[in-house]
């Protein structure tokens, strides 16, 4: 395993991965959630739940502080796990950052896959309909993935997205960005993952990378962790 790759040590990973395969029982009724909303509204923030655009790209102005600044010129590679119908690849393609870059698009759904590749004429861009990471990018990034859990169990939940980032850690060269809802939130609606921002944090720390940063991300009911090498 090169330098620059996993620091996730393999008998972690190997367990990772068999709590993923153990999961998609559970994630079956969220997919077929996504893909019912994709059915009733298309290419729009409110097929991936989101309250509107604005409140999409302010999560995306956030997510895209990870990148440091010799790369915001571009020549990386980013992975987007949890990709949807490429919204995110939308806000990034005319940035600098984009330039000589890659980005690979991954999820769950075939539908939301389709629905990409039908919008994304781009020779930038490779999407890919899986549960994993499969190749190493420089930057991956999770944008409201783990939100939606439908009712299912919370320790079954916590302990599916804990072993997902693990797996994209092990995939990411330089540094990981996620965001999950804020358990504190005043306003929660059923069938949502409400985290608390401390769980994941001491998670990634003890886990990942020392080199872990925390936002509140306040007036939204998020908060954001980036993980670095």
């Amino acid at each position: 395993m090169g330098v620059m790759t996993a620091i996730v040590p393999d008998q972690d990973l190997a367990q990772a991965i068999e709590t993923l395969k153990r999961s998609q029982a559970m994630l079956e009724p969220v997919l077929a959630s996504f893909e019912r909303r994709l059915r009733q509204f298309g290419a729009d923030p409110k097929s991936a739940f989101w309250k509107n655009k604005e409140w999409q790209t302010r999560r995306y102005d956030i997510l895209s502080r990870l990148f440091d600044d010799a790369d915001r010129q571009g020549g990386v590679t980013i992975t987007d796990y949890g990709c949807g119908y490429g919204a995110f690849f939308d806000y990034l393609q005319d940035r600098p950052v984009m330039d000589a870059s890659r980005y690979i698009g991954i999820d769950m759904s075939a539908a939301m896959i389709a629905e990409a590749e039908a919008r994304i004429r781009d020779p930038r861009v490779s999407l890919r309909r899986h549960l994993i990471a499969t190749e190493d990018a420089d930057y991956t990034f999770a944008c409201g993935t783990y939100n939606m859990n439908l009712g299912a169990d919370r320790d079954e939940w916590a302990a599916y997205v804990k072993a997902s980032l693990s797996q994209l850690w092990s995939k990411t060269r330089k540094a990981l960005g996620f965001n999950m809802l804020r358990s504190d939130t005043p306003e929660k609606y059923p069938g949502f993952f409400y985290a608390d921002g401390r769980e994941f944090l001491e998670f990634c720390k003890r886990t990942l990378s020392p080199d872990v940063a925390f936002t509140d991300d306040r007036p939204l009911p998020d908060w954001t962790i980036f993980v670095r090498r």
